[in-house]
Order: C-alpha cells, then sequence, then structure tokens
C-alpha cells in the first residue's frame, strides 16, 4: 500500500508539471499577442486635437501608502482635457486633507470631491455611481487609490474607446511593494500570476471581465447595463462590469499600458486574508477557471514528486522534477513578470516566485474551505460573488 500511495503521488507530480507546462506555453502565446495588440494600440493613439475629454473617477478611504505619490501621478497627465473627481465616505475621511492639498498645487486641473455616504453593501461601487452622475465627460476612467501611473497613462488606454464597439478598457499591473516580505510576495503574485492569467484568458476567450485598479467606460456602454446599481452588490464588481458589457455585444479591450499597483500588507495574516479574499471572489466569478487554475502551479507538484521519488528510492527522478518545476517558474517570472510587466524584481529576487507559486497553490485550496469572511464590518458578510448583510451583527463564525 505504501508504495502504491508513493507512486500514486508521483503520478500526480508528473501531471502536474506537465499542466504547469502547458500553461506556460499558454502564457508565451498570450505574451506574443499582448506585445502585437499593445504595437497595434500604440500606432492607432490620435494626435492631441483628437482625444476626447475623459473624467477620471477616484474614490479614497484612509491613509494609504504612498497617498499623496498616487494622486500626484495623475495630475501629470500628458493629455489635453481631463477632470477628477474624488469620493469619500465621510468628510472626516483623513484622506480627504491629503486630495485637497494635492488638488491645490495644480490649479490648471479641474477637481472635485464628493463625500457620498455608504447606503450600498459596496461603497466602491457606490462612489463611482455618485461620481459618474456629476462627471461632466462622456468617458470615465475609474481608478483605485492605491494605483500610480506614468504620464502616458490617459493618453494610451483613452483611444480604444473611440471605436463604438468598444465598451470597455482594462489593464493589467505590476505591484509596487512598499511593505517588507509577505507584502512582496503579493506584489509579485500580481505581476506574474495574475498576470499570465489574465493574458491566457484573453488569448482563449477574449476578455470578458475587468481589472480593478483601472477600467475605462463610455457612459452609453455603462448605461446598457443598468449603471453602477446594477454592481452594487458584487465584490468583484471589476469582474463583473466587463462580464455584463461583454454580455451586451461590447467588446472589452486589453489596454498595453502598465500601471503600478501599491502593496502595502505588513503581516502574514494580512496578506493570507486578502488573497483569500480575492481567490473567493475568482472562485464564485469564474468557477471552472478558477478550479483549473489548481493545475496551473509548479512548486506544489515538484516538491511532491521530490518528496515522493526520494521515499520510493529514486532520488534522481525527484531532483529532476522539483528542477523542472523551478525552472517552469523562473520561466514564467521572466517572460510574464519582465517582458511585459517590467517588474524589477523579477531579476533582483528570482527566487520571489517559486516561492509565491507555493504560497498560492495553498490560497486556491483554502479557496474551497467552507470559511465565511466579514467584509468591512460586522454587518456583512460574503455570499458567494456577493456582499449580503449579515442575519445578525453578534454572528462570528
Amino acid at each position: 500500500m505504501t508504495w502504491l500511495i508513493l507512486y500514486f503521488a508521483l503520478a500526480v507530480a508528473v501531471v502536474g508539471i506537465l499542466s504547469s507546462t502547458v500553461f506556460l506555453g499558454l502564457a508565451l502565446l498570450g505574451v506574443i499577442r499582448f506585445h502585437q495588440e499593445t504595437r497595434r494600440q500604440l500606432r492607432s493613439v490620435p494626435d492631441q486635437t483628437h482625444l476626447p475629454p475623459v473624467s477620471v473617477l477616484k474614490p479614497v478611504h484612509g491613509l494609504e501608502a504612498r497617498l499623496k505619490e498616487n494622486i500626484e501621478s495623475f495630475f501629470r497627465q500628458d493629455y489635453p482635457d481631463y477632470e477628477i473627481l474624488f469620493a469619500a465616505d465621510e468628510a472626516e475621511d483623513s484622506a480627504l486633507e491629503v486630495v485637497r492639498e494635492v488638488c491645490a498645487r495644480y490649479p490648471n486641473i479641474r477637481s472635485r470631491i464628493l463625500v457620498t455616504g455608504t447606503p450600498w453593501p459596496n461603497p466602491v461601487v457606490h462612489s463611482f455611481h455618485c461620481m459618474a452622475q456629476a462627471a461632466a465627460n462622456d468617458i470615465l476612467v475609474t481608478t483605485d487609490s492605491d494605483v500610480e501611473v506614468s504620464a502616458s497613462y490617459l493618453r494610451e488606454i483613452v483611444p480604444p474607446l473611440l471605436d463604438p464597439k468598444v465598451g470597455m478598457v482594462t489593464c493589467v499591473y505590476r505591484g509596487k511593494n512598499v511593505a517588507g516580505f509577505w507584502s512582496g510576495l503579493t506584489a509579485i503574485g500580481m505581476s506574474v500570476e495574475m498576470t499570465a492569467g489574465v493574458l491566457v484568458a484573453n488569448l482563449l476567450e477574449g476578455m470578458k471581465f475587468g481589472l480593478g485598479p483601472t477600467t475605462v467606460v463610455r457612459k452609453d456602454s455603462l448605461a446598457s447595463i443598468g449603471g453602477y446599481s446594477a454592481l452594487q452588490g458584487y465584490i468583484a464588481y471589476d469582474f463583473a462590469i466587463g462580464d455584463l458589457i461583454a454580455a451586451k455585444g461590447y467588446r472589452v479591450v486589453l489596454s498595453g499600458h502598465i500601471i503600478d499597483h501599491v502593496v502595502n500588507q505588513k503581516s502574514l495574516q494580512r496578506m493570507w486574508q486578502n488573497q483569500l479574499r480575492w481567490a473567493q471572489s475568482t472562485r464564485y466569478s469564474r468557477p471552472k477557471g478558477h478550479f483549473g487554475s489548481g493545475l496551473i502551479f509548479a512548486m506544489p507538484y515538484g516538491l511532491l514528486g521530490f518528496a515522493a521519488a526520494v521515499l520510493a528510492g529514486h532520488w534522481k527522478i525527484g531532483v529532476v522534477l522539483l528542477g523542472a518545476a523551478v525552472l517552469n517558474r523562473l520561466a514564467e517570472a521572466w517572460l510574464v513578470g519582465w517582458t511585459v510587466v517590467r517588474d524589477p524584481k523579477v531579476l533582483s529576487a528570482p527566487w520571489l516566485y517559486p516561492l509565491r507559486d507555493l504560497l498560492g497553490f495553498f490560497v486556491w485550496f483554502a479557496s474551497y474551505l467552507n470559511l465565511r469572511y466579514v467584509w468591512r464590518d460586522s454587518r456583512f458578510e460574503l455570499k458567494g460573488t456577493r456582499i449580503a448583510l449579515r442575519q445578525t451583527s453578534s454572528d462570528s463564525r
């Protein structure tokens, strides 16, 4: 029985390494397509006189890491005509002092601050709803407060929406670690694991979802799904808006522009909670894809194969399997994390992504456990793709 278990484990390890290698091949094709589409997008950027005015919608909440730098990057856009709207849940939100300071330094850029309250389960979506109603322009750029962008950001992400068949634009991002080791694992996962998944999805079925740090829509495509009101109960509203817009017959375009997503998770507990919440939202938003992602990891299968082979007396086979897994992850890190998003950590700390790959597998596995998570405070919890009011505020199971 022991030998049977060991050889079964070896078989599972071989299958896992082969499946992760197939995924690496798909990622390569996804990268090639991404670069082709990026070159095509850059060639089609119009001159200043043909760039439409846009409204940038940015919700804020508390003093996040690098908040001032993140906000200021949006005031430094090489773009002829845009406004920036900010929204906070409460007038006393500490982020608003930073917002006012930055706005005052750029009086040539139109800006407004809204205080929206939190009447919807997802306060971010309600902020977007309020800002969209107040926006002066037809094109809406929604972006998180923990995002930093280059001066060419608007110039590169807006033009695809000049095509009336395009209903939304979104873009991938690299993780920018500002808080140490645990935060670094999340950041490298954003740069490589998340980006690879997006590129493969774009290759196989086209974009049918959005990515929260940036989504760009026209008011007509937004209205076709019922506006932001249709998203008020979703936790993964970024996925939902792209899914709903694509269902209405519009194209969703993956921009070639790369942005920085600031990551500030200082502890293992905070990192784990965030990772698990994201994984669970993906599990419910894309159940088949999420289930299949259990086969795209390499390190767990490499370690399983190494342990099983050594115990079975075939240590050379174990070394080969583990080596194949490590090389697989290093190749994916370079292919996606460097040639696409240009994350310098891929070159300076190449060991990070194999470690992140192992962590990612445990997060994926834990996403299938029957755990309940509080959302925002004791009033709400996550149920599938939705945020639901808890039965009682004292329920802490």
